[in-house]
């Protein structure tokens, strides 16, 4: 819905509505029914699918359950052709589609896919959703470097490279002091200084912001590879065995079943970012610091009328949003793998910028977009134990291709904040 203005007979202006239908959606549901649809037609699958639910760490027992492979997979395809209707009807009616649709959408459509591929096997739901999280660590992280860094009104690009430089520096630190903790603080160092010199060149010298992003995360690549040959290999031992977090079990919490073992029973940087998610959340519109960067990202011009200093608000915000990704570089080297390797993070910073517009630069939907791309990543590997009839070149490609369909699909329907990328010159 838009508003548009028009000059009445006697000459004063009127503002009149202008509806708008979003399609969008709805195509995508449409894609997905179609998609699973042929699937299930061109390969059949039989017997018994089996799923999980209990946990060998949890004190509560649940019997695993099993479901006839192809009726439930085809009843599940009826009801995700039910919503897509409903998707359909509320975009003829000018409506938008709730985000309610879109996540029981998305759990059912999993669901179908899951009873699929699982004939005659096992899904172990608990650890599905364990990897899925596990995997979406670092996403989330970038994301929410990502979401702060767009609303202050620079397009962190960057993310890429403040994710590396925080696992190098994480990996260094903790190796030298034995202490994950110092590691952290390094990695958080990391990131802000990569964001450090995205702000200056973006901010002071007013270079294109996407094009420094760029260079930045080809300097770090080379930067930490040419570290890593000339400084941790030759010293293995003592740079390049960092100490890593051991998980943190909560009692009573992580007793319940399915989710208990998934969310508390992770380590120190896992509790960390539920804590970083809601305090992000909840200041960005709560507090006078989420105001004045939302200010400064949609229209600048105003907020420095009122005295806001737009520059500097910039660019102590994109530091913040540098020192939060490098957390999630962090988690890769002291929580993932035990020692740094070159290009680890294997281009989830741009992952983690999808993840930003798909999540329209809001912090909870930055989350749930990072947390879908986890699990996609996490479900090519339960594919392949499953030995199911799709290519494997296909489930590597699983998660890009989620990617694509998330941004290409929802994105379009929305707008970033109205000054991000664009630099500010006083007066």
């Amino acid at each position: 819905m838009s508003t548009s203005a028009l000059e009445a007979d006697d000459g004063t202006i009127q503002l009149a509505v202008v509806k708008e239908r979003h399609f969008k959606v709805p195509i995508v549901f449409g894609v997905v029914v179609a998609l699973l649809g042929a699937l299930f037609l061109s390969a059949p699958r039989s017997g018994t699918s089996t799923f999980r639910l209990g946990d060998p760490s949890s004190a509560v027992a649940l019997p695993d359950i099993g479901v006839p492979t192809g009726a439930t997979s085809w009843a599940a395809l009826v009801l995700l052709l039910l919503l897509a209707l409903w998707a359909t009807w509320a975009a003829w009616s000018y409506r938008r589609t709730p985000l309610w649709l879109t996540i029981v959408f998305s759990v059912l459509g999993v669901f179908a896919f899951l009873v699929w591929a699982a004939a005659g096997g096992l899904v172990p739901v608990s650890s599905l959703l364990f990897g899925a999280v596990s995997l979406s660590v670092p996403l989330v992280f970038g994301a929410l470097g990502g979401v702060i860094g767009e609303r202050v009104g620079v397009v962190n690009v960057a993310i890429e490279g403040q994710l590396l430089l925080g696992a190098f520096s994480a990996a260094l630190l903790s190796s030298i002091t034995n202490s994950p903790f110092i590691g952290l603080v390094g990695a958080m160092i990391g990131g802000v200084l990569v964001s450090f010199v995205l702000a200056a060149f973006a901010i002071q010298y007013l270079v294109d912001q996407v094009i420094v992003g760029v260079v930045l995360n080809v300097l770090v690549t080379g930067l930490t590879g040419f570290l890593y040959g000339a400084l941790l290999v030759p010293n293995e031992t003592e740079l390049n065995r960092p100490e890593r977090f051991d998980r943190i079990q909560i009692p009573v919490l992580s007793e319940i079943p399915v989710i208990g073992p998934v969310l508390f029973n992770q380590t120190f940087i896992v509790y960390l970012m539920f804590f970083t998610v809601a305090v992000v959340a909840w200041g960005l519109y709560r507090t006078r610091w989420g105001l004045r960067l939302r200010a400064v990202g949609e229209h600048p011009q105003a907020a420095d009328t009122v005295g806001i200093k737009v520059n500097a608000t910039r660019f102590w915000n994109v530091s913040l949003a540098g020192a939060i990704a490098g957390i999630g570089g962090a988690y890769f080297t002291l929580v993932s793998v035990p020692q740094f390797g070159k290009e680890m993070t294997a281009g989830l910073g741009f992952i983690a910028l999808a993840a930003v517009i798909f999540g329209r630069w809001d912090p909870i939907r930055a989350t749930l977009a990072a947390l879908l791309f986890g699990f996609a990543t996490n479900l090519q590997n339960l594919l392949t134990i499953l030995k199911t009839p799709i290519p494997s070149e296909f489930m590597l490609m699983l998660p890009y291709v989620v990617t694509i369909l998330a941004v290409a699909g929802f994105a379009g329907q929305i707008r970033g904040p109205a000054a991000s990328g664009k630099p500010y010159i006083k007066g």
